[in-house]
């Protein structure tokens, strides 16, 4: 299996690095015992209709990626692994824990319509029926101007422009996987009425920014325990420890929260976050917006450039 394509970035998936959309719709699925050949070719032909899916829908700003389990990978991919592919890491702390629920695939989908993804999903389940049991599906949604459910804007600190490809897709650090992304993905479930019985100050304070403004404390100012100390990380180089996040909101009358989604060209990052948030700075300092969410699932993923799922195929 060829899976270096040369010196040129290859054709990464469209929906890794695309900007927000209205709605979200999120596949997860495990594969039945002995799915692998024709598995390998189903997803290279799902990947590259999403792809084309992209084009034709232009006016939905329509766009998807598929990704492959941590856990499943060597079994899918057997020659070839990329190079920081792990397990979703296990974290807990008191009460405040990061389930593991690791699945095989993840397929994501997204648009301003409503119908165009929900006809999408109907034609992945259709090419992957018999290949596959479906495990969960979730639907999100834009809340006001880019919210979260909690009220405070999401993803403020995503990179922009072209800084969202360096952020996202694996460079020539691993050659095989150029144009790739490690997704970790999280759905949170969100308890309103505790979050809705405190203070605007407890609530500005526990998030380290203003609510309705949208504005960063300064950093004197900002409480040990907001999300924003706890998420805003640097390594030893003093370089900020970038994610790109294409998380939305999601929910019912029984239940509201937050399906997130990380995408970075190394797990390196999202794990000190997730690290930083449940066990805090060593001082008992941990990110208090987990008094009021609760992560149920979590998983981790490589979303493969087009390419190399082609050339997977033989």
């Amino acid at each position: 299996m060829t899976t270096d394509t040369g010196s040129a970035m290859p054709r990464e998936q469209a929906g890794v690095c695309a900007e927000g959309n209205l709605h979200g719709l999120y596949l997860l699925f495990n594969a039945e015992e002995q799915a692998e050949p024709a598995l390998r070719g189903v997803l290279a032909e799902i990947a590259a209709w999403l792809q084309a899916s992209v084009d034709q829908n232009a006016d939905s700003a329509f766009n998807g990626f598929v990704a492959v389990g941590a856990n499943y990978w060597d079994t899918l991919y057997p020659d070839a692994r990329p190079a920081k592919l792990r397990p979703f890491p296990s974290f807990e702390q008191d009460d405040r824990k990061a389930p593991v629920q690791p699945v095989d695939l993840f397929i994501h989908i997204r648009s301003d319509r409503v119908d165009i993804n929900h006809v999408a999903a109907m034609e992945v389940c259709h090419r992957l029926r018999g290949l596959v049991q479906l495990v969960e599906e979730v639907r999100s949604f834009r809340y006001l101007d880019n919210r979260d459910l909690t009220g405070f804007v999401d993803g403020t600190e995503n990179p922009q422009g072209v800084h969202r490809r360096e952020v996202a897709l694996v460079g020539d650090e691993d050659t095989s996987f150029r144009g790739g992304s490690y997704i970790h993905i999280q759905r949170y479930q969100h308890n309103m009425d505790r979050w809705n019985g405190i203070s605007l100050k407890q609530q500005e304070d526990t998030i380290g920014r203003t609510k309705m403004e949208n504005v960063e404390y300064a950093s004197q100012d900002k409480p040990l325990t907001c999300h924003i100390k706890r998420t805003n990380l640097k390594d030893d180089q003093g370089k900020s420890m970038e994610i790109l996040r294409q998380s939305m909101p999601y929910g019912t009358m029984k239940e509201q929260g937050l399906f997130f989604i990380s995408c970075c060209s190394t797990p390196v990052h999202f794990e000190a976050q997730l690290k930083s948030m449940i066990h805090g700075d060593g001082h008992g300092h941990y990110d208090h917006l987990l008094n009021f969410t609760q992560a149920v699932t979590g998983a981790a993923f490589f979303a493969p450039s087009l390419d190399f799922m082609e050339s997977a195929v033989g």
